[in-house]
């Protein structure tokens, strides 16, 4: 049995076709009491748009493509489950490409016969690829990026204020009385940009509270894999001075960090304490569990994914790509305050 359609909302609302249709696609100006009115009997009657007609109509196919270095890597498993249900409530469909942060993969999506062209827009976290090559592209695909490899007003872009994550997340140690304050996940090369931030924010905080650096106790690690927070823990903790506290540049190094720090016999947080960045739920399930910065992923979907609906929707730009920038907020586990009350 065939759904009910426009003209089946219209006559019960008693208003023309094409106001239901300004109210279901949100084109043209409809007063509140009226919208309020049709969306009523849109609810009533069930209504659902064709999206596929719709779609084919704007030519236009109602897939989105989000793309990422490491799916595997949680933080990024978690933000693409909240952009998919972004989209989802929005009409659209998410394909997921992987990149392993490949520069040559990357760039296969700016040829102008590259899958790219196959979806209405990219959400892309770039590893590799430069503002100048994506401004040049062959395919004029719509793009917003994520992630802070390219944040130069080039395009619409979308993350968290990583300087005054890795700040505030310093300083929560800093005030626990931690005076030797090491960090695990500088990246001192052309696409470490997010490290790079991260450090800024880790000097900041400890010239705020009179610390001079410790070059010693920053450690560079080519990724966030918890592998590398374990091996860089041991280097620290090696030291004729080991830190009292451990900033991480994001939850796994920090997981992995934590993991060597029990197996060498160090207590956490009574011996060192750890934070790490990214809020992935894993942290919240280790022992101990782990003090981290978590950025607001639903927000940040939402944002993303309406800024590239923008972007394909507009007949042409309206001013400069939009710099978002998505809250955050510390959350205290044991991993810094010790063991609590049940």
């Amino acid at each position: 049995m065939a759904g009910p359609t426009l003209r089946d909302v219209a006559k019960r609302a008693n208003v023309s076709i094409r106001t239901v249709s300004n109210v279901v696609n949100g084109y043209a100006p409809v007063s509140d009491e009226l919208r309020a009115r049709v969306q009523t009997v849109l609810d009533e009657l069930g209504y659902r748009p064709n999206l596929i007609a719709r779609n084919l109509k704007q030519g236009r196919t109602g897939m989105i493509a989000l793309v990422v270095p490491e799916l595997d890597v949680p933080y990024f498993a978690e933000l693409a489950r909240e952009i998919i249900t972004a989209a989802r409530a929005r009409g659209y469909v998410v394909m997921i490409d992987q990149t392993d942060g490949d520069g040559d993969r990357e760039r296969e999506l700016l040829g102008r016969d590259s899958r790219a062209t196959l979806f209405d827009g990219l959400l892309i976290s770039p590893i590799s690829v430069t503002a100048e090559e994506l401004r040049g592209r062959a395919n004029k695909v719509p793009i917003v990026l994520l992630g802070e490899h390219i944040f130069n007003g080039s395009l619409p872009h979308v993350a968290i204020d990583n300087v005054a994550a890795a700040r505030e997340a310093t300083t929560h140690l800093l005030d626990l009385g931690r005076r030797r304050v090491a960090a695990i996940g500088d990246q001192p090369y052309a696409t470490g940009e997010t490290a790079q931030l991260r450090t800024t924010g880790y000097r900041q905080a400890l010239a705020r509270a009179g610390i001079e650096v410790d070059e010693t106790l920053i450690v560079s690690t080519p990724h966030f894999h918890r592998r590398l927070g374990a091996e860089a823990v041991q280097r620290l903790i090696a030291l004729p001075e080991p830190p009292d506290a451990v900033l991480c540049y994001n939850d796994l190094l920090a997981l992995g960090a934590i993991r060597a720090l029990t197996r060498a016999g160090w207590r956490v947080p009574d011996d060192v304490a750890v934070v790490g960045i990214d809020d992935i739920e894993e942290g919240q399930y280790s022992t101990p569990s782990l003090t981290t910065i978590a950025p607001d992923k639903g927000e940040l979907a939402r944002r993303a994914v309406d800024a590239l609906l923008e972007t394909i929707t507009a007949a042409e730009p309206s001013g400069p790509p939009p710099e978002i920038v998505v809250p955050h907020r510390l959350i205290v586990r044991e991993s810094t305050a010790g063991e609590q009350p049940a």
